[in-house]
């Protein structure tokens, strides 16, 4: 629990998405003092903005395939790269 911003940050998403099941399982055991459900859960939304800033990376990456004239994919353009590069 005493990971930080950073190092969720530097978690992959399966690592992250690992830690998050971790906390639900935790959090719905009921057996976890308010106190520490509270930062349980803090550390939970921490991981799940992280698994979907990924997960929209994801996406964003897929929608830039570029299709060809048969509309199969041709080609794959980085999502941050400037247009007509």
């Amino acid at each position: 629990m005493s990971e930080t911003a950073a190092d969720i940050a530097a978690m992959s998403f399966e690592d992250a998405l690992r830690a998050l099941e971790d906390v639900v399982r935790k959090l719905e055991s009921g057996e976890v003092p308010l106190d520490d459900s509270i930062t349980l859960y803090e550390r939970g939304e921490a991981l799940r903005k992280h698994c979907q800033a990924r997960l929209d990376a994801a996406q964003a990456r897929i929608e830039k395939i570029v299709a060809g004239p048969d509309g199969q994919a041709a080609a794959v353009q980085p999502f941050d790269a400037e247009p007509g590069r």
